[in-house]
This record gives structure tokens, C-alpha cells and sequence, in this order.
């Protein structure tokens, strides 16, 4: 693993940017919207109320920015190339899972609902693993979607994704109930031939 860090990527249409504090609110408005969080944050649901509020969550937005040009950090805003409008974010972090093994790496992403079905996601995305994987040198990732965040796993999918199994009754913050996920991996020599 090289800790390269989050630099700028460009793509046909977009770029991806180390994120700075001047976007946000605004991704953290993307993320309050009901067709956004649902299927996005593990958070345990007694803090519900505290992630909606952008007083108290702003604090916690600073303390990310203080270390997002970190080597180890792997985070973007993702802007529009021709307007500079942020539509989202893609990220690449350790596997939390305590099953996983060493250098294993867990992606997600979300774009703003008014820009989805653009392919947006998938380019983002796409730019995403080609650093992490050609640049940064990591070996595997293990992530997963709700199996009803169809559009979700369709994304992973396009990348060349393999779905290895499926989680029962997982907790997302901002749904009261329990959700089956897909998992999906995919390796570094998959995604680079």
C-alpha cells in the first residue's frame, strides 16, 4: 500500500477533489436527503437527531477537514467539470469488518438525487479505483448495498464488482428497520485487466 492521499482526478466530465470545509454543508445537505441516507450511514440510530443538525455536525465536518490531506485519507467531493457544482462524494477506507485481513478496503459513495441516472457514480467511482488500485497499490476491497439500493450494487457491477454473499438484517440510521445487503469484493489484477 502507497499512502498517496487524496489528490485531484479528473475524469470526461468531472472531478474529484480533496475535500475542504467550503462543501460541507452542501454534502452533508446531499446526505440529509431521505433518498440518500437510508441506504448510506451505519451510524447507531440513537444519534439520528444529532446528524441532522447541521450546529452539531459541523464540529464533526471541521475535525474531518483537519486531516483530509492526510497520506492515509482517501475522500473526495465530487464537482461538475463544467459548472463546479458538488453532486456527491466517493471515499476509499480500511475495512472495518474485524474479519478482514490487512490491506483490504471498503469504498462508498452518494450523489445528489437530481444528478443521478448520469453515470455520474459510476465515473466517479470508476476514477476512485483506478488510483486506489494502480496508484496507491491496494490489493482487495470488500464493501456492500442494500439489496434494495439496486442502483447501488448496478454500479458495483459495472466496475467489474463480484457479489460473494448476502448479510441479513443490517441497521442503517436512518431506516427503524433491519435491511438485507449484497457483498461484494473485487481485486486489484480484476480491476486493472
Amino acid at each position: 500500500m502507497k499512502f498517496k492521499g487524496s489528490r485531484e482526478i479528473e475524469t470526461n466530465r468531472l472531478v474529484l477533489k480533496p475535500q475542504t470545509m467550503k462543501e460541507q454543508k452542501r454534502l452533508w445537505e446531499i446526505l440529509m436527503l431521505d433518498d440518500v441516507n437510508k441506504y448510506y450511514l451505519t451510524v447507531p440510530i440513537k444519534f439520528r437527531n444529532k446528524l441532522t443538525d447541521w450546529n452539531l455536525q459541523e464540529k464533526y465536518y471541521k475535525t474531518k477537514i483537519e486531516h483530509a490531506n492526510d497520506k492515509d485519507v482517501f475522500c473526495w467531493s465530487i464537482f461538475l467539470k463544467d459548472t463546479d457544482k458538488c453532486i456527491g462524494q466517493v471515499d476509499c477506507h480500511v475495512n472495518n469488518d474485524k474479519q478482514s485481513f490487512v490491506d483490504v478496503y471498503d469504498v462508498g459513495w452518494y450523489i445528489d438525487p437530481l444528478y443521478q441516472g448520469n453515470g455520474y457514480c459510476t465515473e466517479a467511482a470508476r476514477a476512485m479505483l483506478y488510483y486506489m488500485f494502480a496508484e496507491c497499490d491496494i490489493k482487495k476491497i470488500i464493501t456492500g448495498a442494500a439489496i434494495d439500493n439496486i442502483a447501488s450494487w448496478k454500479v458495483m457491477e459495472k466496475l467489474g464488482f463480484c457479489r460473494k454473499k448476502e448479510i441479513k438484517k443490517v441497521q442503517y440510521t436512518f431506516l427503524d428497520e433491519l435491511t438485507d445487503i449484497y457483498v461484494y469484493t473485487i481485486d486489484r489484477e480484476t480491476f486493472l485487466h
